[in-house]
């Protein structure tokens, strides 16, 4: 009996501490202009979370235009907590993230325009821009600063880190620190430095075996479409974007040892044996030819069309020219939808941007992978501004991460966040 007394006791303690809390949030989101929600927490979660419909203009310089609702997810812990503004690169990701972690905070997820469940009725393509998309970011970060008045971080991985930065560009003031992981900013449409990175990342024997095994397979192309034309039927792949799988196929052979590196695949994967299906079989796992199917392309149609503003890569087919049946040039990796109008590369842009990192680019924390392609492209940083990189040796795109920082590198990014906003880190937080 007195154990039951005291379940219930610590039941009505435990409802009486978290209700409060739950009543103020609801009336806070509920006298917030243009936000529905929807309570979608957890029993067990050390926070409550929100999915929450935030109305846009589609394009803010001119609201008259139009409007489309952004998906964007709360996961509240306290309004005396700091706060993450968690940027992302495409749609909604559902996974918490480091930052949020170590700091305790809130956090509020943005799913990037055009994307998952924030796209327009009609999708309006020249409104995919950077200055809409950080315009999104900075429109929520003025509602929820009205909740949250403590200290305000962003974050975000791969394109989501590239947000990231371009927000702090555009909008300094709104967030205190910025920690972006994985951030390329590409100089141009084919950013040449790729090429340089990966004719000299790793040993020279591993680049050999990686190249061999190119060659082998555009040597043997003939015989190699036969069996991936099996494939691709049993996969419903089509390929009228590019052309026909022959041009799908080289396309996936040159952006092997880009994919190799950029998701730290190990040498040993590589055969030599010469057994075709070996070679179609390491392929798929690495460089898949149905991202060059036409499902992949309409899939990140949204991407590709954005990386024509913001820069991205192509292929080197200089090593391989005796071999290449479809292509007389370098192909680019941008295949933007056809029926849209190009956006156009701004040399402009990129040139203000870079420059602003370099002299005013102040409370980043950058992190990249010591061997991830994507690193070839990163932010290197000047003695003009107080930010800091951290390359971690050996970590690939989806390992480089704060729990993967070495002891040195750690205390360091502790010390630097312990510096600028007053408050501590729980590393032990991450597994």
């Amino acid at each position: 009996m007195k154990r039951f007394f005291f379940f219930i006791f610590c039941a009505i303690a435990l409802t009486g501490y978290s209700q409060p809390d739950k009543q103020q949030l609801e009336r806070e989101l509920f006298n917030l202009p243009n936000v529905s929600f929807n309570n979608v927490s957890k029993p067990g979660d050390a926070f409550l979370t929100y999915d929450l419909m935030v109305k846009q203009p589609i394009d803010h310089q001119h609201p008259e235009k139009g409007y489309f609702s952004q998906w964007v997810q709360l996961k509240h812990r306290g309004f005396n907590n700091p706060t993450v503004i968690e940027t992302h690169g495409y749609q909604m990701g559902r996974g918490g993230n480091e930052v949020e972690q170590i700091l305790s905070a809130n956090n509020i997820g943005v799913e990037y325009r055009f994307f998952g469940k924030s796209i327009p009725d009609s999708l309006q393509w020249e409104y995919l821009t950077i200055e809409q998309a950080v315009a999104d970011l900075h429109a929520v970060n003025q509602l929820f600063k009205q909740l949250y008045k403590g200290k305000w971080f962003s974050t975000g991985i791969s394109k989501g880190g590239q947000t990231t930065l371009y927000y702090k560009y555009f909008y300094p003031e709104d967030v205190d620190v910025a920690i972006p992981y994985v951030a390329p900013i590409d100089n141009a449409l084919e950013d040449t430095r790729i090429y340089i990175f990966l004719d000299t990342i790793g040993k020279p024997e591993c680049r050999k075996k990686i190249y061999d095994f190119q060659e082998f397979l555009l040597k043997n192309e003939d015989k190699v479409l036969e069996k991936l034309s099996w494939y691709a039927k049993g996969a419903r792949l089509k390929f009228n974007y590019t052309g026909n799988i022959g041009k799908s196929f080289e396309l996936a052979v040159l952006e092997y040892s880009f994919s190799f590196w950029q998701w730290g695949r190990s040498c040993d994967s590589i055969p030599t044996n010469k057994k075709l299906d070996d070679y179609i079989n390491e392929l798929i796992k690495t460089s898949d030819i149905s991202f060059f199917s036409d499902r992949d392309i309409a899939q990140f149609a949204s991407h590709y069309y954005q990386a024509t503003q913001t820069g991205y890569y192509g292929y080197n087919i200089a090593p391989f020219k005796k071999y290449i049946k479809h292509f007389d040039s370098n192909p680019s990796a941008i295949f933007p939808p056809k029926k849209a109008k190009p956006n156009s590369f701004s040399p402009e842009l990129y040139q203000n941007f870079q420059r602003w990192l370099d002299e005013k680019g102040n409370n980043i924390l950058y992190i990249y992978g010591g061997i991830d392609t994507w690193s070839a492209p990163r932010v290197l940083v000047t003695d003009r501004v107080n930010s800091k990189s951290f390359l971690i040796p050996g970590a690939n795109h989806g390992t480089a991460r704060i729990k993967n920082l070495p002891e040195s590198m750690k205390n360091e990014f502790v010390s630097r966040i312990k510096n600028w906003t007053g408050l501590d880190c729980k590393m032990d937080i991450l597994k």
